[in-house]
């Protein structure tokens, strides 16, 4: 058993993190005699996979099926089909990310080439 700030240290963040994802139904604890809160060693885990998704870009919501998999006994959060299904999820909102920059992309390379082409015939024209 681990208490807040000994998982907190191990996990890389702040008691007050691991509270807020407490409130959010992500991580599970427990409360001693006194009222601490005390963490089972498997939190650790869940705690990193909640970080590494939120670091890639997900919300809480779809978090959940990830801490889901996992605490049904799975290697890894990713493998189960709800998680499965976030992840096509994602996928498919990068890619319209990725084609919407790739359009402003293009409109500022036209936009540069216009005034690239602009600049050298004003250039040519003046004494």
């Amino acid at each position: 058993m681990l208490l807040i700030g000994e998982l907190a240290e191990l996990a890389g963040t702040s008691p007050r993190t691991l509270r807020y994802y407490e409130e959010h139904g992500l991580v599970r604890a427990t409360r001693d005699a006194n009222g601490y809160r005390q963490y089972e060693d498997g939190e650790l885990r869940v705690v990193h996979e909640i970080r590494t998704l939120l670091a890639s870009g997900f919300g809480l919501d779809d978090i959940r099926p990830f801490v889901a998999c996992l605490r049904a006994g799975n290697s890894a959060g990713h493998v189960c089909p709800d998680s499965v299904a976030v992840l096509r999820r994602k996928i498919a909102e990068v890619d319209d990310y990725l084609g919407q920059l790739t359009a402003v992309r293009e409109r500022l390379h036209d936009q540069l080439s216009q005034a690239l082409e602009h600049r050298e015939t004003r250039c040519r024209t003046t004494p």
